[in-house]
């Protein structure tokens, strides 16, 4: 094999690991510490679009309420985000 054929070849190799496989193992690794963070009380969106409250957390899986009195079973893996609670603005004095 030519030296020529055989740069290309790790640099496409380099190219396909930096584009495409270390993306996806920080995008796991972060997802994998959101739900080892999980706690009650934290309101999530889950990878459904379904909007609620954490419960009850265990190792295996996680009680969301959606709504007063209605709990969901899921496994962690299944929330796509923590929504971060909103500031309280104070009203302006005129």
């Amino acid at each position: 094999m030519d030296p020529i054929g055989l740069l290309l070849l790790v640099v496409a190799g380099a190219a396909f690991y930096f584009m495409i496989i270390r993306p996806g193992r920080q995008r796991q690794k972060a997802q994998q510490e959101m739900a080892a963070a999980l706690q009650p009380g934290v309101e999530i969106m889950t990878v459904g679009g379904i909007f609620g409250t954490v419960a009850a957390v265990t190792d295996e899986e996680i009680s969301v309420e959606v709504s007063p009195g209605v709990h969901m079973r899921m496994v962690p893996a299944a929330v796509a985000k923590v929504i971060e609670p909103k500031p309280v603005e104070d009203d302006p004095v005129d």
